[in-house]
Protein backbone atom coordinates (compact mmCIF):
# COMPACT_ATOMS: atom_id res chain seq x y z
CA UNK A 1 0.00 0.00 0.00
CA UNK A 2 1.28 3.44 -0.88
CA UNK A 3 1.29 6.14 1.77
CA UNK A 4 -1.30 8.87 1.48
CA UNK A 5 0.10 12.15 0.15
CA UNK A 6 0.97 14.65 2.84
CA UNK A 7 -1.64 17.37 3.16
CA UNK A 8 -0.16 20.86 3.30
CA UNK A 9 -0.69 22.86 6.46
CA UNK A 10 -1.18 26.56 5.94
CA UNK A 11 0.58 28.68 8.56
CA UNK A 12 2.00 32.19 8.90
CA UNK A 13 5.23 30.86 7.37
CA UNK A 14 3.37 28.90 4.70
CA UNK A 15 0.20 30.90 4.05
CA UNK A 16 -2.65 30.03 1.73
CA UNK A 17 -3.02 32.20 -1.37
CA UNK A 18 -6.62 33.32 -1.04
CA UNK A 19 -8.66 35.16 -3.65
CA UNK A 20 -10.48 38.30 -2.53
CA UNK A 21 -14.13 37.57 -3.36
CA UNK A 22 -15.63 40.73 -1.87
CA UNK A 23 -14.12 44.03 -0.71
CA UNK A 24 -17.10 46.18 0.27
CA UNK A 25 -17.25 49.52 2.05
CA UNK A 26 -19.48 48.90 5.05
CA UNK A 27 -19.67 52.49 6.34
CA UNK A 28 -21.85 55.01 4.51
CA UNK A 29 -20.95 58.38 2.91
CA UNK A 30 -20.32 60.96 5.60
CA UNK A 31 -18.78 58.54 8.08
CA UNK A 32 -15.55 59.55 9.81
CA UNK A 33 -14.38 55.96 9.42
CA UNK A 34 -13.58 53.67 6.51
CA UNK A 35 -14.67 50.20 7.54
CA UNK A 36 -14.65 47.39 4.97
CA UNK A 37 -16.17 43.91 4.77
CA UNK A 38 -13.99 41.22 3.17
CA UNK A 39 -14.79 37.75 1.89
CA UNK A 40 -11.75 35.58 1.16
CA UNK A 41 -11.78 32.24 -0.63
CA UNK A 42 -10.98 28.95 1.10
CA UNK A 43 -10.90 26.42 -1.72
CA UNK A 44 -9.07 23.62 0.11
CA UNK A 45 -10.47 21.26 2.76
CA UNK A 46 -7.59 21.95 5.16
CA UNK A 47 -8.83 25.49 5.77
CA UNK A 48 -11.38 24.95 8.53
CA UNK A 49 -12.40 27.42 11.24
CA UNK A 50 -14.87 27.87 14.08
CA UNK A 51 -16.70 30.96 15.36
CA UNK A 52 -14.30 32.82 17.64
CA UNK A 53 -11.24 32.09 15.48
CA UNK A 54 -9.18 34.67 13.64
CA UNK A 55 -7.81 35.00 10.12
CA UNK A 56 -4.19 36.03 9.78
CA UNK A 57 -3.42 38.26 6.82
CA UNK A 58 0.12 38.72 5.54
CA UNK A 59 0.39 42.30 4.22
CA UNK A 60 2.82 44.04 1.93
CA UNK A 61 4.23 47.51 2.41
CA UNK A 62 3.04 50.22 0.03
CA UNK A 63 5.13 50.38 -3.17
CA UNK A 64 5.37 54.17 -2.71
CA UNK A 65 6.81 53.73 0.79
CA UNK A 66 9.33 51.17 -0.50
CA UNK A 67 10.40 53.52 -3.30
CA UNK A 68 10.90 56.37 -0.81
CA UNK A 69 13.18 54.26 1.39
CA UNK A 70 15.20 53.02 -1.60
CA UNK A 71 15.68 56.55 -2.87
CA UNK A 72 16.69 57.87 0.55
CA UNK A 73 19.24 55.08 0.95
CA UNK A 74 20.51 55.48 -2.64
CA UNK A 75 19.74 51.85 -3.50
CA UNK A 76 18.08 50.63 -6.70
CA UNK A 77 16.13 47.74 -5.18
CA UNK A 78 17.94 45.23 -7.40
CA UNK A 79 20.61 44.57 -4.78
CA UNK A 80 20.61 40.96 -3.58
CA UNK A 81 20.09 40.27 0.13
CA UNK A 82 19.42 37.20 2.23
CA UNK A 83 16.01 37.09 3.89
CA UNK A 84 15.33 35.77 7.40
CA UNK A 85 15.69 32.21 6.09
CA UNK A 86 18.96 32.95 4.27
CA UNK A 87 17.32 32.85 0.86
CA UNK A 88 18.54 35.34 -1.78
CA UNK A 89 15.94 37.93 -2.81
CA UNK A 90 15.92 41.46 -4.25
CA UNK A 91 16.13 44.33 -1.80
CA UNK A 92 12.88 45.75 -3.22
CA UNK A 93 11.08 42.49 -2.39
CA UNK A 94 12.63 42.48 1.07
CA UNK A 95 11.40 45.99 1.81
CA UNK A 96 7.98 45.23 0.36
CA UNK A 97 7.29 41.82 1.90
CA UNK A 98 9.77 41.06 4.69
CA UNK A 99 10.68 44.19 6.66
CA UNK A 100 8.50 46.38 8.87
CA UNK A 101 9.14 49.80 7.37
CA UNK A 102 5.74 51.17 8.37
CA UNK A 103 6.34 51.42 12.10
CA UNK A 104 9.38 52.75 13.91
CA UNK A 105 10.82 50.92 16.94
CA UNK A 106 13.35 51.66 19.66
CA UNK A 107 15.65 48.98 18.21
CA UNK A 108 15.72 50.77 14.86
CA UNK A 109 16.51 54.11 16.49
CA UNK A 110 19.30 52.46 18.51
CA UNK A 111 20.81 50.92 15.37
CA UNK A 112 20.79 54.21 13.46
CA UNK A 113 22.15 56.18 16.43
CA UNK A 114 24.99 53.69 16.88
CA UNK A 115 25.85 53.91 13.17
CA UNK A 116 25.77 57.71 12.97
CA UNK A 117 26.32 58.96 16.52
CA UNK A 118 23.25 61.20 16.12
CA UNK A 119 23.42 63.49 19.17
CA UNK A 120 19.79 64.61 19.26
CA UNK A 121 18.30 61.12 19.13
CA UNK A 122 20.82 59.47 21.43
CA UNK A 123 19.24 60.77 24.69
CA UNK A 124 15.92 59.15 23.72
CA UNK A 125 17.46 55.75 24.33
CA UNK A 126 18.17 56.48 28.01
CA UNK A 127 15.94 54.47 30.41
CA UNK A 128 14.54 57.65 32.00
CA UNK A 129 13.35 59.02 28.65
CA UNK A 130 10.75 56.41 27.79
CA UNK A 131 7.92 58.90 27.34
CA UNK A 132 10.04 61.12 25.09
CA UNK A 133 10.96 58.07 22.99
CA UNK A 134 7.31 57.01 22.69
CA UNK A 135 6.40 60.53 21.55
CA UNK A 136 9.14 60.43 18.93
CA UNK A 137 8.20 56.96 17.64
CA UNK A 138 4.48 57.70 17.30
CA UNK A 139 3.49 58.40 13.70
CA UNK A 140 7.00 57.92 12.34
CA UNK A 141 8.19 55.25 9.92
CA UNK A 142 11.55 54.01 8.66
CA UNK A 143 11.70 56.75 6.01
CA UNK A 144 11.66 59.42 8.75
CA UNK A 145 14.63 57.83 10.52
CA UNK A 146 16.56 57.33 7.26
CA UNK A 147 16.18 61.02 6.41
CA UNK A 148 17.06 62.15 9.92
CA UNK A 149 20.13 59.91 10.18
CA UNK A 150 21.65 59.78 6.69
CA UNK A 151 24.54 57.43 6.10
CA UNK A 152 23.52 54.84 8.68
CA UNK A 153 23.06 52.03 6.12
CA UNK A 154 25.84 51.30 3.63
CA UNK A 155 25.18 47.59 3.13
CA UNK A 156 21.56 46.71 2.25
CA UNK A 157 21.89 43.48 4.25
CA UNK A 158 22.22 45.69 7.34
CA UNK A 159 18.52 46.50 7.10
CA UNK A 160 17.71 43.04 8.44
CA UNK A 161 19.47 44.02 11.67
CA UNK A 162 18.09 47.55 11.78
CA UNK A 163 14.45 46.84 10.99
CA UNK A 164 11.99 44.35 12.47
CA UNK A 165 10.18 41.65 10.53
CA UNK A 166 6.91 42.43 8.77
CA UNK A 167 4.38 40.35 10.69
CA UNK A 168 0.85 39.15 9.85
CA UNK A 169 -2.16 40.94 11.32
CA UNK A 170 -4.95 39.00 13.02
CA UNK A 171 -8.61 39.81 12.41
CA UNK A 172 -11.63 38.24 14.11
CA UNK A 173 -13.60 36.02 11.74
CA UNK A 174 -17.07 37.40 11.01
CA UNK A 175 -18.69 34.31 9.47
CA UNK A 176 -19.80 30.77 10.17
CA UNK A 177 -18.27 28.19 7.86
CA UNK A 178 -21.54 26.28 8.01
CA UNK A 179 -23.07 29.13 6.01
CA UNK A 180 -19.97 29.94 3.94
CA UNK A 181 -18.11 26.63 3.43
CA UNK A 182 -15.59 27.98 0.92
CA UNK A 183 -14.94 31.46 2.36
CA UNK A 184 -13.96 33.39 5.45
CA UNK A 185 -15.36 36.84 6.22
CA UNK A 186 -13.84 39.64 8.30
CA UNK A 187 -14.34 43.35 8.82
CA UNK A 188 -11.48 45.86 8.94
CA UNK A 189 -11.24 49.53 9.75
CA UNK A 190 -8.79 51.12 7.31
CA UNK A 191 -6.44 53.43 9.21
CA UNK A 192 -5.33 56.61 7.43
CA UNK A 193 -3.74 59.68 9.00
CA UNK A 194 -1.22 62.49 8.45
CA UNK A 195 1.85 62.99 10.66
CA UNK A 196 5.12 64.87 10.21
CA UNK A 197 4.07 66.18 6.80
CA UNK A 198 3.42 62.73 5.38
CA UNK A 199 0.32 60.70 4.60
CA UNK A 200 0.31 57.43 6.52
CA UNK A 201 -1.87 54.34 6.67
CA UNK A 202 -2.08 51.12 8.60
CA UNK A 203 0.22 48.57 7.01
CA UNK A 204 -2.34 45.78 6.69
CA UNK A 205 -5.56 47.81 6.71
CA UNK A 206 -4.11 50.11 4.04
CA UNK A 207 -3.10 47.10 1.95
CA UNK A 208 -6.61 45.70 2.25
CA UNK A 209 -8.26 49.04 1.57
CA UNK A 210 -6.16 50.03 -1.45
CA UNK A 211 -4.63 46.90 -2.98
CA UNK A 212 -7.00 44.01 -2.26
CA UNK A 213 -9.73 44.53 -4.81
CA UNK A 214 -12.02 41.71 -5.93
CA UNK A 215 -10.06 39.01 -7.75
CA UNK A 216 -6.65 39.77 -6.28
CA UNK A 217 -4.85 37.20 -4.12
CA UNK A 218 -3.58 37.67 -0.60
CA UNK A 219 -1.66 35.28 1.71
CA UNK A 220 -3.73 34.20 4.72
CA UNK A 221 -3.84 31.55 7.43
CA UNK A 222 -6.36 30.59 10.11
CA UNK A 223 -5.72 30.97 13.83
CA UNK A 224 -7.64 28.90 16.35
CA UNK A 225 -8.85 30.68 19.51
CA UNK A 226 -10.06 28.09 22.00
CA UNK A 227 -10.44 30.80 24.66
CA UNK A 228 -13.35 32.43 22.81
CA UNK A 229 -15.81 29.65 22.08
CA UNK A 230 -19.60 29.41 22.03
CA UNK A 231 -21.25 27.40 24.83
CA UNK A 232 -21.28 23.65 24.27
CA UNK A 233 -24.87 23.60 25.48
CA UNK A 234 -26.67 25.16 22.51
CA UNK A 235 -29.60 26.25 24.71
CA UNK A 236 -27.36 28.53 26.80
CA UNK A 237 -28.07 32.26 26.37
CA UNK A 238 -25.23 34.55 25.34
CA UNK A 239 -24.62 38.27 25.86
CA UNK A 240 -22.26 39.87 23.32
CA UNK A 241 -20.57 43.28 23.71
CA UNK A 242 -19.10 44.25 20.34
CA UNK A 243 -18.70 47.92 19.45
CA UNK A 244 -17.13 48.83 16.09
CA UNK A 245 -15.28 46.00 14.39
CA UNK A 246 -15.58 44.10 17.68
CA UNK A 247 -18.90 43.01 16.19
CA UNK A 248 -17.07 40.55 13.91
CA UNK A 249 -17.05 37.36 16.02
CA UNK A 250 -20.65 37.91 17.09
CA UNK A 251 -21.83 37.95 13.50
CA UNK A 252 -20.09 34.56 13.29
CA UNK A 253 -21.79 33.38 16.51
CA UNK A 254 -25.21 34.42 15.22
CA UNK A 255 -24.66 32.82 11.81
CA UNK A 256 -23.59 29.60 13.54
CA UNK A 257 -26.67 29.53 15.75
CA UNK A 258 -28.84 30.29 12.74
CA UNK A 259 -27.25 27.54 10.62
CA UNK A 260 -27.54 24.89 13.32
CA UNK A 261 -30.91 25.91 14.74
CA UNK A 262 -29.56 26.48 18.25
CA UNK A 263 -32.24 27.50 20.74
CA UNK A 264 -30.15 29.69 23.06
CA UNK A 265 -31.19 33.34 23.35
CA UNK A 266 -28.78 35.94 21.92
CA UNK A 267 -28.39 39.53 23.16
CA UNK A 268 -26.06 41.90 21.29
CA UNK A 269 -24.81 45.31 22.39
CA UNK A 270 -23.36 47.21 19.43
CA UNK A 271 -21.89 50.71 19.42
CA UNK A 272 -20.47 53.12 16.88
CA UNK A 273 -20.49 56.84 16.10
CA UNK A 274 -23.64 57.40 14.01
CA UNK A 275 -26.55 55.18 13.11
CA UNK A 276 -26.94 56.61 9.59
CA UNK A 277 -23.30 56.03 8.58
CA UNK A 278 -21.72 53.50 10.94
CA UNK A 279 -24.31 50.78 11.60
CA UNK A 280 -22.14 47.84 10.56
CA UNK A 281 -23.95 44.75 9.23
CA UNK A 282 -27.29 46.48 9.76
CA UNK A 283 -29.09 44.37 7.15
CA UNK A 284 -27.73 41.11 8.57
CA UNK A 285 -28.65 42.03 12.14
CA UNK A 286 -32.10 43.28 11.15
CA UNK A 287 -32.79 40.05 9.25
CA UNK A 288 -31.61 37.85 12.12
CA UNK A 289 -33.64 39.86 14.60
CA UNK A 290 -36.76 39.49 12.46
CA UNK A 291 -36.09 35.76 12.20
CA UNK A 292 -35.72 35.44 15.97
CA UNK A 293 -32.07 34.40 15.87
CA UNK A 294 -31.01 37.70 17.44
CA UNK A 295 -33.24 37.84 20.52
CA UNK A 296 -32.34 41.38 21.51
CA UNK A 297 -30.26 44.19 20.00
CA UNK A 298 -29.24 47.30 21.95
CA UNK A 299 -27.29 49.97 20.07
CA UNK A 300 -25.24 52.91 21.32
CA UNK A 301 -24.46 55.53 18.67
CA UNK A 302 -22.28 57.97 20.53
CA UNK A 303 -22.60 60.99 18.20
CA UNK A 304 -26.35 60.81 17.56
CA UNK A 305 -27.15 62.99 20.58
CA UNK A 306 -25.51 65.77 22.58
CA UNK A 307 -24.36 63.45 25.35
CA UNK A 308 -22.25 60.54 24.17
CA UNK A 309 -23.71 57.10 24.83
CA UNK A 310 -21.61 53.92 24.80
CA UNK A 311 -22.30 50.20 25.13
CA UNK A 312 -21.57 50.26 28.87
CA UNK A 313 -24.30 52.91 29.27
CA UNK A 314 -26.80 50.61 27.54
CA UNK A 315 -25.73 47.81 29.88
CA UNK A 316 -26.49 49.98 32.91
CA UNK A 317 -29.87 50.99 31.46
CA UNK A 318 -30.79 47.30 31.23
CA UNK A 319 -29.08 46.22 34.44
CA UNK A 320 -31.85 44.10 35.93
CA UNK A 321 -32.52 42.12 32.77
CA UNK A 322 -28.82 41.66 32.09
CA UNK A 323 -28.34 40.27 35.58
CA UNK A 324 -31.34 37.99 35.08
CA UNK A 325 -29.68 36.58 31.96
CA UNK A 326 -26.49 35.95 33.95
CA UNK A 327 -28.53 34.13 36.59
CA UNK A 328 -29.92 31.94 33.81
CA UNK A 329 -26.33 30.92 33.04
CA UNK A 330 -25.66 33.29 30.14
CA UNK A 331 -22.14 33.51 28.75
CA UNK A 332 -20.79 37.07 28.59
CA UNK A 333 -18.49 37.99 25.68
CA UNK A 334 -16.50 41.16 24.98
CA UNK A 335 -14.61 41.93 21.76
CA UNK A 336 -12.74 45.09 20.78
CA UNK A 337 -10.57 47.77 22.33
CA UNK A 338 -8.70 46.55 25.42
CA UNK A 339 -7.45 49.88 26.71
CA UNK A 340 -10.73 51.71 27.31
CA UNK A 341 -13.85 49.89 26.14
CA UNK A 342 -13.16 46.53 27.79
CA UNK A 343 -12.21 48.24 31.05
CA UNK A 344 -15.39 50.35 31.05
CA UNK A 345 -17.54 47.33 30.19
CA UNK A 346 -16.09 45.27 33.05
CA UNK A 347 -16.66 48.12 35.50
CA UNK A 348 -20.29 48.42 34.36
CA UNK A 349 -20.72 44.66 34.69
CA UNK A 350 -19.31 44.67 38.23
CA UNK A 351 -21.55 47.60 39.19
CA UNK A 352 -24.62 45.77 37.84
CA UNK A 353 -23.76 42.61 39.77
CA UNK A 354 -22.91 44.60 42.93
CA UNK A 355 -26.32 46.27 42.90
CA UNK A 356 -28.02 42.86 42.82
CA UNK A 357 -25.66 40.88 45.07
CA UNK A 358 -25.08 43.50 47.77
CA UNK A 359 -21.67 45.07 47.34
CA UNK A 360 -18.39 45.16 45.43
CA UNK A 361 -16.91 42.14 47.21
CA UNK A 362 -19.86 39.94 46.25
CA UNK A 363 -19.65 41.23 42.68
CA UNK A 364 -15.95 40.39 42.46
CA UNK A 365 -16.67 36.87 43.73
CA UNK A 366 -19.50 36.45 41.21
CA UNK A 367 -17.30 37.58 38.31
CA UNK A 368 -14.45 35.33 39.48
CA UNK A 369 -16.88 32.40 39.44
CA UNK A 370 -17.98 33.33 35.90
CA UNK A 371 -14.34 33.33 34.82
CA UNK A 372 -13.73 29.96 36.48
CA UNK A 373 -16.75 28.57 34.61
CA UNK A 374 -15.42 30.17 31.39
CA UNK A 375 -18.63 32.19 31.06
CA UNK A 376 -16.82 35.54 30.91
CA UNK A 377 -14.72 35.58 27.74
CA UNK A 378 -12.83 38.42 26.11
CA UNK A 379 -11.12 38.89 22.75
CA UNK A 380 -9.56 42.32 23.20
CA UNK A 381 -6.64 44.05 21.54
Amino acid sequence: MSAEPHKPTYTRNHPYQSTVLVNRLETQPGSEKETRHFELSLDVPEMQYQPGDAVGIVPENRPEAVAEVLEALSFTGNERVKNHYQVDIDLEEALRTRLSIGKLTKASVAHFVKATGHKELSPLLEPDNRKELETYLWGRELIDLVLECPGAIDDPQELFKAVGRLTPRMYSIASSQRQHPDAVHTIVRVIRYDTHQRKRQGVCSGHLGDRASDGTTIPIFLHSNNNFRMPQDTATPIIMIGPGTGLAPFRAFLEEREATGQSGANWLFFGEQRSATDFLYKEDLTRMQAKGVLTRLDTAFSRDQAQKIYVQDRMRENAKELYAWLERGAYFYVCGDAERMAVDVEKALLDIIAAERGGDEKAAEYLAEMKAQKRYLRDVY
